[in-house]
């Protein structure tokens, strides 16, 4: 199917109830939207093993915010990912921060935060001694005890990677698009999406306590199970997935990624018609 499709058999105008009940309170309310704070989700991607690729969801839980919702491993920006020292390969801050319409500094936060939250809740590190090279497995008790003092900031990822005498590998992941939070939403995001593939030799652990189940599955799939309403996920995943499963193969990803704007963003909104009829969530 074609994003199109896949655009039509959703449905985005169908708004959930709880989405509907945030929004009819904010405009009775009148007061101003939150601030969105600046975030990154990834979507890690490997081939299937028949033919086309999978992507990493993870399931929330139902205490935090969009819990329920299957989403890409990902969360907001920490002070200190834009620290200057931090090990760095691939496309400079300055490069980066050109094709996020970003400062330097911001950009930089952005690529560390995405890079260090896929390690925080998939267990995979994008990292490697040198500017070529990745770390292989880092599933052994000594690198999960340094992902949990990082999850806990007790250790700066910075400072893990200068530690392992490890440099950050920017250039696997690659820019996708930008999505912020409606402004009707309570607690807003500002979130950068960006695609990297599974490193060869590692694989992808259930170690976040925001999650309680985990899964590789093809893009196909998932949408057609939450067409069917066997799963949750909110309309920037589900669209996300629309958009990298039209491109087939997963040798495309990359080229389909060269001609987008990331940098440009994307905010759902709601509609209340005056006729009465049912709300309607929009994406334009």
């Amino acid at each position: 199917m074609t994003i199109r499709d896949w655009t039509t058999a959703l449905d985005w105008s169908k708004a959930p109830a709880p989405l509907v009940e945030h929004a009819r309170r904010f405009h009775a309310e009148g007061k101003p939207p939150a601030p969105a704070r600046v975030a990154a989700t990834v979507l890690l991607l490997r081939p299937a093993t028949t033919t086309g690729f999978e992507v990493y969801v993870i399931r929330r839980v139902a205490a935090m915010v969009f819990g329920g919702m299957y989403a890409f491993p990902g969360g907001g920006v920490d002070p200190s990912d834009s620290q200057v020292r931090l090990g760095w390969s691939g496309p400079t801050p300055g490069d980066w921060g050109q094709r996020l319409a970003l400062e330097p500094g911001a950009a930089q936060a952005v690529v560390c935060a995405a890079a260090r939250e896929v390690f925080e809740e998939a267990g995979v590190l994008l990292a490697g001694a040198s500017a070529d090279t990745v770390v292989g497995d880092v599933s052994g008790d000594d690198w999960e005890a340094a992902r949990s003092a990082l999850v806990k900031r007790q250790l700066h990822f910075a400072d893990l990677l200068a530690e392992r005498e490890l440099t950050l590998r920017s250039d696997l992941l690659v820019p996708w698009s930008r999505w912020i939070t409606p402004e009707f939403e309570p607690r807003r995001f500002d979130t950068y999406f960006f695609v990297a593939l599974l490193p060869e030799g590692q694989r992808t652990r259930d170690v976040s306590g925001e999650a309680d189940h985990t899964m590789w599955i093809r893009p196909e799939e998932a949408l057609e199970r939450a067409v069917a309403g066997e799963i949750a996920m909110l309309p920037p995943t589900m669209l996300t997935l629309a958009e990298v499963a039209a491109c087939g193969e997963l040798s495309a990803v990359p080229a389909a990624a060269a001609g987008r704007d990331p940098a440009k963003p994307i905010m759902p909104r709601m509609e209340f018609p005056s006729d009465g009829s049912e709300p309607r969530f929009l994406l334009d």
